[in-house]
């Protein structure tokens, strides 16, 4: 018996010293908060998709699962990760106004639906905007807000006259406001609504830059053509590109009194996509830029998504 006590004895003292020496962590300041306050933890492995599906008929699909859609890398197929319908992420939305003398008879036009649209479409405290003018140079008439009075009033101060400097325009636009590193959180969706000819005649960079650019900052870019003339024009190419290449959407409208009801398809259209995840196959970080091809298993649908992202590098 008397061992027996004399062990167990020992038992607490070495207990004892163990608490002593390892005392037990205290709870992380995290683990503190509540839960309706703690910071939400976004991998950053992931590779962000936002796309569009339409059927023949150029109306909305809305019914997709996860399964409905394959995604190929560099022509690899992907594991998706996250799947979801998109009708609800904050908005950074860049309006990008053509200024210059070719545009002088319709920009009173242009106005009013750029301010309808943002009317239509900023939600306060949780979507914003911003306005560039460009003729021979970009100009920032109204950094980020969602003010629409002092929106409405930067877009209602444009004036024309001058030159064309359309790629120097949307470099600006993406670099200086639109490419968030850390990635933002929550993940904001990011537009760039262009209204002009498409034309350039100013810009140092050029239009493989600017493209390469809004392609960085996951930026995508819708555009309207105030091309009247009924032909297409080599800027209303510019325009298509910039558009396709980054999943956005190029419209043409004939007449300007249609701008308006292109802007609210645009705005349709944002309340109306996908999101989808995927960790890349390719774990190199070497910045090169890596093809996207999203396949919906339905033949007869049309996805628009950006055609691509640039790896991260160990520089970053």
């Amino acid at each position: 018996m008397k061992k027996v006590l004399a062990l167990i004895g020992l038992m607490i003292v070495s207990a004892s010293l163990f608490a002593q020496e390892n005392p037990a962590a205290p709870a992380s300041s995290q683990e503190q908060l509540p839960l309706e306050t703690r910071p939400i933890i976004v991998r950053t492995d992931l590779v962000n998709v936002l796309f569009t599906v339409t059927d023949k008929k150029n109306r909305m699909v809305l019914n997709l699962t996860k399964d409905d859609v394959r995604v190929m890398e560099d022509r690899k197929a992907q594991s998706v990760e996250n799947f979801s319908r998109e009708s609800d992420l904050p908005l950074r939305i860049a309006i990008l106004v053509d200024t210059s003398n070719s545009v002088r008879d319709r920009l009173r036009f242009e106005q009013e639906a750029a301010i309808d649209f943002l009317t239509s479409t900023i939600r306060l405290n949780k979507d914003q905007a911003f306005v560039v003018s460009f003729d021979s140079e970009p100009q920032m008439l109204q950094d980020y807000t969602d003010n629409l009075e002092k929106l409405s009033e930067a877009i209602r101060s444009l004036q024309a006259g001058g030159g064309t400097a359309l790629y120097e325009a949307v470099y600006f636009s993406a670099k200086e406001k639109m490419i968030f590193f850390p990635p933002p959180e929550p993940y904001l969706r990011r537009v760039m609504i262009i209204v002009g000819d498409g034309q350039d005649n100013q810009s140092v960079r050029t239009r493989e830059e600017a493209l390469a650019m809004a392609q960085r900052g996951e930026v995508t870019i819708f555009t309207i053509s105030t091309n009247r003339t009924g032909a297409e024009r080599p800027g209303d190419k510019v325009l298509r590109r910039l558009a396709e290449e980054t999943g956005g959407r190029a419209f043409f409208p004939f007449a300007a009194s249609e701008l308006a009801g292109d802007f609210r398809e645009i705005a349709r259209e944002l309340r109306s996509q996908y999101s989808l995840a995927y960790i890349s196959s390719n774990k190199a970080q070497d910045g090169t830029f890596r093809t996207i091809t999203l396949q919906p298993r339905n033949k007869e649908y049309r996805v628009r998504a950006k055609n691509g992202y640039f790896a991260p590098s160990q520089s970053q």
